[in-house]
């Protein structure tokens, strides 16, 4: 079994995670020796081990409980593990180094090191982050633990380059499936071609202006673009069905029933004939910043550079912790648009810095 050594500098516990594959489906091992880990070098936390997802709790009695979350899946791995360092030793390269492994090493790092926190901590490290909504470890755990997941606040340490960037965009997939009728190439006439069908709403989709949106402060740019079409059986056949997918990512202003419903009025302005599938329906999430615990984390957040807090665009797994009514942020080391990079890599003053200001939180 790999070891991790958790009192070992965070940048070094870092490329100790890096350099042991998890791949989602593929977390047996990190999970393995995530739990040895705590289990021996920080016995002051109650572990609860579900598949390959590990929650360690504080139980001082504190007032305020939050949690500090993590998931330990990457994507695949593409000739970028073990981890290396650059010349100077101020990157840690790797799979993983930015999404979300740094992350992981800042909450472990700190997990050994907090016995006695100003307010409890569940440390909620989970698995299938990476891979689709049903699999995924957060999810999992609350369904089958909810009390596990009883909180004031939470912060996920999804890569934010050291900085606070509030809830999460939601995010919908439709397939919209336009109908033809079939014939042979050479005698087109004879059939109705599905694929030039699609040109209004491929039209429509092209002069979409997408909004931005200003929610509690923070500002979250929507988009709503076709990402798959196919269509067709043979190089011979008037294709009698095109079918267009398309993606919206939403403002957090809005419920799910609220985005569906905008893709459905884009859709029938286009006019043109369809029938439509949702394929994936992931809410959004509020900021979460006019939380009291969300004031005080940001003030830890800013003595030590993390600047103003802003939005998220993309999703995360905030959404499901906001679907639990717990205030959520996202916060960990790390540029997001390096997260899933073949060269992905993270500062390691960002590592740093997001350790700090999360034990300055913790312990003041």
């Amino acid at each position: 079994m790999a070891r991790l050594d958790l009192s070992a500098p965070v940048e070094d516990l870092a490329a100790q995670l890096i350099d042991i594959p998890s791949v989602s489906g593929g977390e047996h091992a990190i999970a393995d020796a995530v739990e040895q880990a705590l289990t021996s070098q920080a016995p002051h936390l109650t572990l609860t081990r579900d598949g390959d997802a590990i929650v360690a709790r504080t139980e001082t009695g504190a007032a305020q409980r939050v949690i500090i979350a993590g998931h330990l899946d990457t994507v695949p791995i593409k000739d970028n593990v073990p981890s290396r360092w650059d010349d100077d030793g101020a990157t840690l390269w790797g799979r993983g180094s930015v999404d979300m492994k740094a992350g992981v090493a800042v909450m472990l790092s700190l997990a050994a090191q907090l016995d006695r926190p100003m307010r409890d901590v569940t440390w909620v490290l989970y698995d299938h982050e990476e891979v689709e909504e049903s699999k995924n470890g957060l999810g999992r755990l609350s369904r089958k633990h909810p009390e596990l997941l009883e909180a004031q606040f939470a912060v996920l340490c999804e890569p934010t380059s050291a900085a606070i960037e509030g809830g999460c965009n939601g995010t919908l997939r439709a397939d919209v499936t336009i109908p033809g009728v079939a014939a042979h190439s050479a005698r087109a006439w004879k059939g109705v071609n599905a694929i030039h069908r699609a040109a209004p709403l491929l039209a429509a989709l092209d002069a979409y202006a997408p909004a931005t949106v200003t929610v509690d402060g923070l500002d979250y740019r929507e988009g709503l673009n076709a990402v798959g079409i196919r269509g067709g059986i043979a190089g011979n056949v008037i294709p009698d069905a095109a079918v267009i997918t398309l993606n919206y990512r939403f403002a957090p202003d809005k419920t799910l029933e609220q985005a569906q419903a905008h893709v459905v009025e884009v859709i029938a302005r286009s006019g043109v004939e369809h029938t439509l599938a949702w394929t994936d329906l992931a809410a959004a999430c509020r900021p979460g910043l006019d939380a009291p615990l969300a004031r005080s984390f940001a003030d830890a957040v800013a003595a030590h550079g993390g600047g103003a807090p802003r939005a998220k665009v993309g999703w995360t797994d905030v959404a499901r912790l906001g679907a639990l009514g717990i205030p959520a942020v996202n916060y960990g080391p790390g540029d997001p648009e390096l997260a899933h990079a073949d060269h992905e890599a993270c500062p390691v003053a960002d590592i740093r810095a997001c350790r700090a200001g999360l034990e300055a939180w913790l312990t003041a």
